[in-house]
């Protein structure tokens, strides 16, 4: 029998795949637990459907990640000012949080905090670094700081 998956089942197939099982495990497990359909000719019309209008709201985010990842990449001069010894030694560590909040206020971008990474251990010495936003699924930014004592 031909379904269409309404979601990722194991070792059958993904969302939106038109796969064929056999009628008893189709009749008895996969059509009354919701996770497909009958491949009818108008199901898969709608499928078709679904499948490209969803490819063209993909490519409009991914032309707007990919110029929000340019803005990212043009950043240059970004300054993280934080307690330090004499001896060059931050008193905690400078994190993803700081490095947001310094974008805003620096060049007015708003990015969460939790798609920045920041390249090896901790920050926890004044210094130039590096760190990667992930913008959108394989889209990625890089920019560079510098941390200073106050």
């Amino acid at each position: 029998m031909e379904i269409i998956l309404k979601q990722d089942v194991n070792h059958v197939g993904y969302k939106d795949e038109i796969v064929t099982v056999k009628d008893g495990y189709a009749n008895n497990y996969l059509l009354p637990q919701g996770l497909a359909i009958i491949a009818t000719p108008s199901a898969k019309k709608v499928l078709a459907e679904n499948i490209r209008q969803r490819a063209r709201k993909e490519e409009k985010l991914r032309e707007e990640s990919a110029a929000f990842a340019e803005k990212i990449n043009a950043i240059e001069g970004l300054k993280i000012t934080t307690k330090a010894g004499e001896n060059g030694k931050i008193y905690g560590s400078v994190n993803s949080i700081q490095l947001a909040d310094a974008i805003k206020a620096q060049f007015d971008i708003e990015i969460d905090r939790k798609k920045i990474f920041i390249k090896g251990e901790a920050i926890k010495e004044v210094g130039k670094y590096n760190a990667t936003v992930n913008v959108y699924k394989d889209i990625k930014a890089e920019f560079a700081f510098d941390v200073i004592a106050e």
